[in-house]
């Protein structure tokens, strides 16, 4: 193990903390200048005193901070694997679900629609090993031809972000390749084999021309990481004859059983949600899980800690503070105000350093980190992902910086309730000079 690496968040954060304990007290000072002009005594007394803490006063900044960043980090950490094993049973199934048979029977795209829970079905016929006429294909290997209906199969890939592109890119005639010549939506090595002539491809007894309309790194339904060639099915001689080998399934709660039994008995279901939950079956996965989840719980703790300890321990000196100024004349609500007031500036500086902090630590060290063995380890998704790395949340900052702010004025403001209830009898049993 690399523990500077290990550390390396930590380390962000210590570096950041020690700055902002730094220069915290200038922006402070000058806002108290500026209320000092307003009516009331109650922001200026906040910001004055705030501004004018000790060192000792400012390290709950610093833990503050560093529990923030540490909590931040692995939040992007475990939102990084949930992205990628998001992305990997997307690629794996090419929709939220398929149905595949050798072929499906006539209706069973019409069946599959009415199924609770479908909200579209593209239809696919899908062949491995396209022929390409004589073309060596040893440097790319076997190619998937995928013949489609345009519009469905067209919306399927906008909504899965697999490779996008209009219908009318797969319209023949294309261009000005003339009739009978059928565009295709190709992946790079296949562009690059067919180059930008009309080629003739397919098997002898129902061949047909291809020109190259579009490329496109990924496509739903194609193995991931290979070569394909997507056209419109109606185009191919003998098309509209020939039923599909598979239905890419979008909609939301969707049963595997009822999709069976709408595609017929020989049908084979595959669920993105069950490919998405086998991800999560190795213990050094579930492992690695809980370790950053402990990561995040501890620096939550230690931030919400840290927090009350320095409200408590400033507790009798905020007490008889308040009293002395009950004898001037403060009233018993803007003593509350005081307090609460007082408490704020640091938990602000404290959460808005945390997501700046986090955010940092998370762009500077996430290219570093490769999560592909804790998010995919097994499963061969790593060709549909690419490399694996921490993922800033906003919300996730957000979330845990604003939680500490309202933690903070929560105790405060019990803190300055109790503390206004006390007779002037606490000045002086509170007084050590």
């Amino acid at each position: 193990a690399d523990l500077l690496a290990s550390a390396a968040p930590l380390l962000v954060a210590l570096i950041a903390a020690l700055l902002l304990v730094r220069l915290y007290p200038l922006p402070l000072r000058l806002a108290a200048r500026s209320a000092a002009r307003r009516r009331g005594p109650v922001a200026f007394l906040a910001l004055a005193r705030a501004g004018r803490a000790g060192g000792a006063a400012a390290l709950p900044l610093l833990a503050l901070l560093m529990a923030l960043t540490t909590a931040a980090f692995g939040g992007a950490v475990l939102t990084g694997i949930a992205d990628a094993r998001d992305r990997a049973s997307l690629a794996a199934v090419g929709a939220d679900a398929r149905v595949e048979g050798d072929p499906l029977r006539a209706g069973a795209a019409d069946a599959v629609r009415k199924v609770p829970g479908v909200t579209d079905v593209a239809a696919v016929r899908r062949s491995y090993d396209l022929d390409l006429r004589g073309r060596d294909t040893g440097g790319i290997g076997s190619v998937t031809l995928l013949a489609v209906e345009p519009e469905s199969y067209a919306r399927l890939a906008a909504r899965t972000g697999l490779g996008a592109f209009g219908a009318g890119t797969l319209r023949a005639p294309a261009g000005s390749g003339g009739p009978g010549v059928v565009p295709a939506v190709v992946s790079p090595g296949v562009a690059a084999l067919l180059g930008g002539d009309a080629v003739g491809v397919g098997p002898a007894d129902a061949p047909f021309t291809v020109r190259v309309g579009a490329v496109r790194e990924v496509t739903p339904g194609a193995a991931s990481g290979g070569e394909f060639m997507v056209v419109d099915a109606a185009a191919l001689p003998g098309g509209a004859d020939r039923a599909p080998t598979t239905l890419l399934v979008s909609g939301a709660s969707l049963s595997g059983t009822a999709l069976k039994a709408a595609a017929g008995a020989d049908a084979e279901p595959s669920l993105r949600a069950a490919v998405r939950a086998g991800f999560t079956d190795s213990p050094g996965q579930r492992g690695a899980e809980r370790i950053y989840t402990a990561a995040v719980a501890a620096g939550a703790g230690y931030a919400v800690l840290a927090l009350l300890l320095a409200l408590l321990q400033a507790a009798p000196e905020r007490t008889a503070l308040l009293v002395r100024l009950r004898t001037m004349g403060l009233t018993r609500r803007q003593g509350r105000r005081l307090l609460a007031l007082e408490s704020l500036p640091q938990a602000l500086l404290a959460a808005a350093g945390g997501v700046l902090t986090g955010w940092v630590a998370i762009v500077l060290l996430g290219p570093g980190i490769d999560l592909t063995a804790p998010a995919l380890a097994g499963h061969g998704g790593g060709a549909a992902t690419g490399p694996v790395a921490p993922v800033a949340e906003p919300w996730s900052l957000l979330l845990s910086a604003l939680a500490v702010v309202v933690l903070a004025v929560a105790v405060a403001a019990v803190t300055a309730r109790s503390a206004t209830r006390r007779t002037t009898t606490e000045l002086r049993a509170g007084d050590t000079r």
